[in-house]
């Protein structure tokens, strides 16, 4: 069975693609540029942290527009990345994207890397979101297309400590962009304050 996992190099969607591969998936990797200000170190850990590890060779969607026509703090440096850190419809621009490209490949799955909704700041990171775009999907690419996202059984520390685990490599996951984790943005604080 095949499934597109939406993979950032960050922490938690390196984790998701490990768990899809132990669950007997061919992975297929995609990484979305939607203009974000750390998707070249995304990229760069995205490709390294999977090689040769039995995944596929990462694809890549370049959306860096979209980043200029709906700025936050992750896409516009003029920008708080904390307070202005929401960024409309950047879920659902990673769900259709892995949906189309599911559509066009066979793959009967898509997965995404949210936590436990318990923690959710935003409210396209929730089930109930989830529900309505795979309903949404099915519409959008004339096929049904399920959307897992396994790791909404856990917290951030439980995630961390999985990972670990792993010893997954060199992931990063930082909004900012700069070599050096800013220690300020929120995917920086998730991992001081957890779950």
């Amino acid at each position: 069975m095949r499934a597109v996992v939406l993979m950032s190099g960050g922490l938690d969607s390196t984790l998701l693609g490990y768990l899809a591969l132990d669950e007997g998936y061919e992975v297929f990797p995609l990484f979305v540029d939607y203009g974000q200000l750390a998707a070249k170190e995304e990229r760069d850990h995205c490709v390294k942290v999977i090689e040769g590890q039995g995944f596929r060779e990462p694809q890549f969607a370049e959306l860096q527009g979209f980043g200029k026509l709906i700025p936050s703090g992750l896409t516009n440096s003029n920008l708080d990345v904390v307070k202005d850190a929401f960024t409309p419809g950047r879920n659902s621009l990673f769900l259709l994207s892995a949906a189309s490209y599911a559509a066009t490949i066979d793959a009967e799955v898509i997965m995404v890397g949210l936590l436990d909704e318990r923690y959710h700041l935003f409210s396209d990171q929730t089930e109930e979101f989830l529900s309505q775009a795979e309903r949404f999907l099915v519409h959008s690419v004339g096929r049904e297309i399920s959307i897992k996202a396994p790791l909404m059984a856990f917290s951030k520390q439980e995630v961390i400590a999985m990972s670990e685990a792993r010893r997954l490599g060199s992931t990063y996951s930082c909004h900012v962009g700069g070599k050096q984790p800013c220690g300020q943005c929120i995917a920086c604080r998730e991992f001081e304050i957890g779950g």
